[in-house]
């Protein structure tokens, strides 16, 4: 998408069209996973909520979306490329106001700013025991950004037509807490790398877009 009024344009399409679901999701999880991926997503679980945003926006007339990188804790996440979002709490009404007040708490973006497309396929995410809701929202204006420094080391913008290209795949070999030593798909953003729960979340965002072209 060249202009962001192409973006616009494409919403009322979009909204017709199924989502991908798991099936877009596994593209990109780890071949150990898989088969674990399968048993547990739609299984009900005595799981945590926690909700996502993939925010769209005009950067230069030109779509992009954010990402956030994640302050380094001693939770299982850490450090990791991630859409801005957390976990549900009473007082939140749905799981989209959880992503809407999330999106705000960690990168100053107003509740009114965003404005929701659609929901996404919902992950479960075994180390950490959540069920993520994703969302998909975009924002008229250009944005400010005000990190939250105790979530929220730095903020990553990148072009949505980023997103949509075919050669933006790769494979790499990570070790984490939870996995030693294994191979897993991965995005490349120029020097960013998303992989995990977010890739899958993006991969099926992905496939969703090109379905409306």
């Amino acid at each position: 998408m060249t202009s962001f009024q192409e973006f616009l344009n494409r919403i009322s399409k979009l909204k017709n069209l199924p989502l991908p679901g798991l099936e877009s999701q596994l593209k990109m999880a780890a071949v150990e996973r898989l088969d674990e991926m399968r048993r547990t997503a739609m299984k009900a679980r005595n799981h945590k909520e926690a909700s996502v945003m993939m925010l769209v926006y005009p950067k230069n007339d030109i779509p992009h979306f954010v990402l956030i990188e994640r302050a380094h804790t001693k939770g299982k996440h850490s450090g990791q490329i991630a859409f801005p979002g957390g976990r549900k709490e009473k007082t939140d009404t749905d799981n989209s106001v959880t992503a809407l007040r999330e999106t705000e708490e960690e990168i100053g973006i107003s509740m009114e700013q965003q404005h929701l497309i659609t929901s996404l396929t919902s992950l479960y995410i075994p180390p950490s025991n959540y069920m993520v809701y994703p969302y998909l929202a975009f924002a008229k204006a250009e944005l400010q950004f005000k990190a939250q420094p105790s979530e929220v080391k730095s903020i990553i913008e990148i072009e949505l037509s980023e997103l949509l290209e075919d050669n933006n795949v790769s494979k790499t070999v990570l070790s984490t807490s939870y996995m030693k030593e294994v191979s897993v798909p991965c995005f490349y953003f120029g020097d960013v790398m998303v992989w995990g729960a977010t890739a899958m979340m993006l991969q099926e965002i992905k496939d969703y877009f090109l379905q409306a072209e």
